[in-house]
C-alpha cells in the first residue's frame, strides 16, 4: 500500500521554508487570515458609505464564513496536526512530498477561490482543488494515526473529525456550481460544529493537562475519556440540530457541554496557569468554550420562550474567543518550539493575544447594542487584522529561516 505519510522520503533541503509541514501551512495560514478578513473589513466599511461597495458572486455573509471556516483555520489545524500526531503516536516526521501536495492543492484552491471573486466561474473548481487537498492532508495524517501506539484514540478521533470538512466543503461546491441554496447554511454545522469544535475540543484535551503538568507544581492529570465523549457527541448534535434549524433545541446538545467543560476548565487550574504566559494561553483560549456555549444555551431557552436575542453572538465567541485565541496559543507555541527557541511568550506575544481577546468581547458586544451595532463589528474586524498583521510580523520571519539551535526541520 502506498504509504502517503513517507512519501518522498527525506525532507525536502531546499529552500527551508518547505523543510517542515508547519512552516508552509502555518505561512499560508497567517496569510489567508489577514486576507479574508481585510475583504470583509472593507466590506463592512463600505456598507457605511465610507467606500465603494464591492460587487460580491455569493451573498457576502456566505463568503466571509467559507473564508473563515474552510479557507484560515484549517491551515493551522493540518500544520498542528501533522506536527504534532506524529510525536503523539511515536512515529516518524511526515514525509515532504505528502505534506507538500497536501499544502499545494489547498493554497492553490484558495488562492482560485479569491480570484473567483472577480470571475465566479472560479469558485467551483476552486472548491474541487480545496476538497482534493483536504483529502490527501486527511489520508497523510490518517496512515499516521492508524499506525500501532499505546494510545490512538485522540489521533483517529481528529482524523474523523477533519474528515468531516469534506462534506462541507461538498455543500459548497453544490452552491457554488448548481445553486443549492442550503448548501452554505449546512456546511457553516458541518464546519463549525462537525469539524473544527471536535477538533479544538481533541486537541485541548490531550495537551492542556499535558502541558500544565509540566510546569504547576504537583498537578493532578485530569483527562477523562467520558468528557470528551460528551463534548465530542454534543457538538455532533448541535450540528444536526443546526441542520434542522431548531435552535430553540441548542440547549439540549449545549448544556452538557457546558457543565462539563466549565468544570474541566476548573480542574486544569486556570488560576495556576498564570505561572507560565504561554500556559496561560492555552487555558484562556478554551474558557471560551463554556463562555460560547452558556451564551448559546440562553439564546436557545429565550427562543424556546419566545424572544429572539443574542442573534450571532455564541458563534463568534466561539469562532473568535476559542477557536482564534487557541490558534495563536497553539501555533505560537509550535512556532518557538520547532524553530528551536525558548517556549516562552514575551510582551508582544502576550499582550496581542489579549487584544484578541478584546477583539471577541467586541464582536460580541455588537449583537447586544442595535445603535452601536456597526461600531463595534467595524472595531472587531479592524481589531482583527491588526493582531493578526502584528503576530505574523513576528512569526512568518521564523518560518522561511533556519531553526536557530542549528538543529534539521
Amino acid at each position: 500500500m502506498l504509504n502517503l505519510a513517507q512519501l518522498g522520503g527525506s525532507r525536502p533541503s531546499s529552500p527551508i521554508f518547505f523543510a517542515t509541514p508547519h512552516r508552509v501551512m502555518f505561512f499560508t495560514g497567517a496569510l489567508q487570515a489577514i486576507l479574508a478578513f481585510a475583504w470583509w473589513g472593507w466590506l463592512l466599511v463600505a456598507r457605511t458609505g465610507a467606500l465603494p461597495l464591492p460587487a460580491t458572486p455569493w451573498p457576502a455573509s456566505w463568503l466571509h464564513g467559507a473564508f473563515a471556516i474552510y479557507g484560515v483555520f484549517p491551515f493551522f489545524v493540518f500544520g498542528f496536526l501533522m506536527t504534532a500526531m506524529p510525536r503523539w503516536q511515536g512515529q516518524a516526521d511526515v514525509g515532504g512530498r505528502a505534506y507538500l501536495a497536501a499544502w499545494g492543492l489547498l493554497a492553490g484552491g484558495w488562492a482560485m477561490f479569491h480570484l473567483g471573486l472577480v470571475w465566479p466561474a472560479l469558485l467551483a473548481p476552486a472548491l474541487v482543488l480545496v476538497m482534493a487537498g483536504w483529502i490527501v492532508g486527511v489520508l497523510v495524517l490518517g496512515q499516521v494515526a492508524i499506525a500501532p501506539a499505546e494510545e490512538r484514540r485522540h489521533a483517529l478521533l481528529a482524523c474523523t473529525a477533519l474528515l468531516g470538512g469534506v462534506p462541507g466543503l461538498a455543500c459548497l461546491f453544490a452552491y457554488a456550481a448548481w445553486g443549492w441554496s442550503a448548501g452554505p447554511r449546512v456546511a457553516e454545522a458541518i464546519g463549525v460544529w462537525g469539524c473544527l469544535a471536535p477538533l479544538f475540543m481533541l486537541v485541548c484535551h490531550r495537551m492542556v493537562p499535558f502541558f500544565s503538568s509540566n510546569v504547576i507544581p504537583k498537578y493532578e492529570m485530569v483527562r477523562p475519556y467520558w468528557a470528551l465523549w460528551l463534548m465530542l457527541g454534543g457538538s455532533f448534535g448541535h450540528m444536526l440540530l443546526q441542520i434542522a434549524d431548531l435552535p430553540a433545541l441548542y440547549w439540549l446538545s449545549d448544556l452538557p457541554i457546558a457543565v462539563t467543560t466549565s468544570w474541566l476548565s476548573w480542574r486544569w487550574q486556570l488560576r495556576a496557569s498564570f505561572r507560565v504566559r504561554l500556559l496561560a494561553m492555552l487555558h484562556l483560549g478554551f474558557l471560551w468554550l463554556p463562555v460560547a456555549l452558556w451564551i448559546s444555551v440562553v439564546q436557545s431557552l429565550l427562543l424556546a420562550a419566545g424572544h429572539t436575542a443574542l442573534a450571532l453572538a455564541p458563534l463568534h465567541a466561539l469562532s473568535i474567543g476559542f477557536f482564534g485565541s487557541l490558534l495563536v496559543a497553539m501555533v505560537s507555541r509550535v512556532t518557538l518550539g520547532h524553530s528551536g527557541r525558548q517556549l516562552q511568550a514575551d510582551s508582544v506575544t502576550w499582550w496581542l493575544f489579549v487584544g484578541l481577546h478584546t477583539v471577541a468581547v467586541l464582536r460580541v458586544a455588537a449583537e447586544l447594542s442595535a445603535s452601536a451595532y456597526n461600531v463595534l463589528v467595524v472595531a472587531a474586524v479592524c481589531g482583527w487584522l491588526l493582531i493578526f498583521t502584528f503576530w505574523s510580523i513576528k512569526m512568518v520571519p521564523i518560518y522561511v529561516r533556519p531553526r536557530a539551535d542549528g538543529k534539521p526541520g
